[in-house]
């Protein structure tokens, strides 16, 4: 364990990626046979087949859950990493080899952070394409293998969690009181045409738009009317959303609720304040963060690096360096990533 010289916050990294070498051989067999998903094909085939380092080191070190991702978190000051399998995860696949995905990877990292407790905690992989059997593996990933939420890489073949046939996952998730992680993924068949034309589909802007179209849609089909309960994580800033709040709420009231849409009890804004968590991942500006902590509230907004694709020093300091009192500063790294995802960091702190 570093230590923490003259902190008295633990740095905790709540969205940090990971992908076992099965999983990571699927995806080259995917892209060798041609004919799937043009999002996947384009972020995936730069990551598998581009011989520059940087594509090469990321999917090294998403592969190691062991000294060398140890060894980045030291150098970069993280005390505690939160893991998940990284998009689009198994919901690429076909239902039967997407289940079995689940369950090795899970497996896996659940064999990393008993190993190395101070300094891993995981969230559970599913796969959405079958929607009981996910559930069950929420269950069996909070009460057998001790993870702390659940990861799920925003659409599903083009489908998102509004669909009332995913809401098992909802309900288990709601169950066992973890939250769900919603992870970007590259934008869908049918929205990623313009997107993809000009190479904008990945994390300069193809992520924002297709999870905050997925977290926007949850809003007003009322998922969270249902389950309101329902805890979600959403990386970078909320993807924009808190950007537009008061546009969101204002033409919600009067014009999509006012022409046939869904009905829902509250403005998109109160789901966002009630039951949605913003991570820093990949967004290591002032202005931007202190613009979300300043309209979600400085209790909703925590620390994330994004790691692989996200590994700078430098960023870290950016965020020690925020104009923030000392316990704000503990809140942001450390106070509410534990009550969100219920992390014992008693051992980090030995």
């Amino acid at each position: 364990m570093t230590g923490n010289g003259h902190r008295d916050y633990l740095r905790i990294a709540t969205e940090e990626a990971f992908a076992p070498p099965e999983v990571i051989s699927e995806w080259r067999g995917l892209l060798e046979r041609g004919d799937i998903d043009p999002g996947f094909a384009s972020l995936w085939g730069f990551f598998l087949t581009t011989r520059a380092e940087r594509p090469q080191n990321v999917v090294a070190r998403l592969q190691d859950l062991g000294e060398r991702r140890l060894s980045d978190m030291d150098f970069t000051g993280i005390d505690k990493q939160i893991i998940s399998l990284t998009a689009p995860g198994t919901q690429i696949f076909d239902t039967d080899r997407a289940t079995g995905i689940a369950t090795l990877a899970n497996d896996q990292l659940a064999d990393a952070c008993r190993a190395h407790p101070d300094r891993f905690a995981g969230l559970t992989a599913v796969a959405p394409q079958d929607p009981d059997a996910a559930a069950k593996e929420i269950e069996r990933g909070v009460t057998q293998l001790g993870f702390n939420g659940v990861i799920i890489n925003s659409h599903t073949h083009g489908e998102y969690l509004d669909n009332q046939k995913f809401w098992p996952i909802l309900e288990a998730a709601e169950a066992q009181d973890v939250p769900i992680y919603l992870h970007p993924n590259t934008p869908s068949r049918g929205l990623i045409g313009p997107i993809v034309e000009q190479r904008l589909d990945g994390a300069i802007y193809g992520f924002a738009v297709e999870t905050g179209l997925h977290l926007l849609r949850m809003i007003v089909a009322g998922v969270f009317d249902r389950f309101p309960r329902l805890r979600l994580v959403v990386g970078h800033l909320g993807e924009a959303l808190p950007f537009w709040l008061y546009r969101l709420d204002y033409m919600y009231a009067s014009r999509v609720s006012g022409r046939g849409g869904q009905s829902v009890e509250l403005l998109p804004s109160e789901y966002l304040k009630r039951n949605v968590w913003i991570t820093t991942s990949g967004m290591a500006w002032e202005p931007a963060i202190q613009f979300t902590r300043q309209v979600l509230g400085g209790d909703r907004v925590m620390y994330a690096m994004d790691y692989p694709y996200e590994f700078e020093a430098d960023e870290v300091r950016t965020h020690d360096e925020l104009a923030l009192t000392a316990g704000e500063r503990r809140e942001l790294f450390q106070g509410i990533a534990e009550r969100v995802f219920k992390l014992d960091t008693a051992a980090a702190k030995g």
